[in-house]
């Protein structure tokens, strides 16, 4: 079996919303903490890269999938284990479980740039990421940018400040999903359903003091949301599918 890393992690209440479902960024915030513990376990952590390649991790994409919604005061188990591939793009996949069973996946596509010159470092350059993979537990996604409708609508115009923004400088990116779910009104929508999964792109740091728009398109089959500055330079698109959900007991 390949190299992995697991994390028992508690939804509290700062990560549900209405319904005591877990928020999609409380999702991400849960897959991030997992992602950041696994690569200080096998010393990739930023500190470590930015000392021995002066490198700083950036995530450009992000997705999960979940069976069921994850609910307020629960425990849940996250087993992660990254791609050792020798690209430039470094794949990282999840396995979500509540009480033994599988309740969902993730995966997360990152980039190794130098700290200066935000030049791609290739992963074959660095030694712990390939020989730490995650072997034959690794999966087959990739992900793929998300296309947008040609018909979108202005749902909002948000500006940054210090509260959106992470110690790296820029917004954060479990931020994101708050924008897009605030973007579609998910208090109107959450009642019997909730978000089977979410994919986010994100194509260009975002700072405080920056404002962007925010369009939303889509059906309720697949909700989109598209980030942009004023300058008409696209900075995050969202993909989100809304499943039927009916808490049991």
């Amino acid at each position: 079996m390949g190299t992995f890393y697991e994390l028992s992690a508690h939804v509290g209440a700062a990560d549900a919303g209405i319904y005591t479902q877990c928020r999609p960024s409380g999702v991400l915030n849960l897959l991030q903490e997992a992602a950041t513990e696994a690569a200080c376990a096998f010393h990739a952590s930023g500190p470590e890269m930015l000392e021995r390649y002066n490198g700083l991790w950036m995530v450009t994409r992000m997705w999960y999938r979940l069976d069921r919604p994850l609910l307020w005061n629960q425990q849940v188990t996250i087993r992660t284990w990254h791609r050792a591939d020798r690209g430039a793009m470094l794949y990282r996949d999840f396995d979500l479980f509540v009480d033994g069973k599988p309740v969902g996946e993730a995966v997360s596509a990152w980039v190794l740039v130098d700290a200066d010159s935000r030049k791609l470092i290739k992963m074959s350059t660095v030694e712990n990421v390939m020989t730490t993979g995650g072997g034959e537990l690794c999966k087959d996604r990739k992900l793929a940018k998300v296309r947008m409708p040609r018909e979108m609508t202005l749902a909002e115009e948000r500006r940054f400040h210090y509260s959106d923004i992470d110690c790296n400088g820029h917004v954060n990116n479990v931020r994101y999903a708050d924008l897009a779910a605030d973007a579609l009104g998910l208090e109107r929508l959450l009642a019997d359903h909730f978000v089977s999964s979410l994919q986010i792109g994100y194509l260009k740091e975002c700072m405080a003091g920056e404002s962007i728009q925010v369009f939303t398109g889509g059906d309720a089959e697949a909700r989109f949301v598209h980030g942009v500055d004023p300058e008409g330079e696209s900075r995050f698109d969202a993909l989100l599918t809304l499943d039927e959900w009916k808490e049991k007991g």
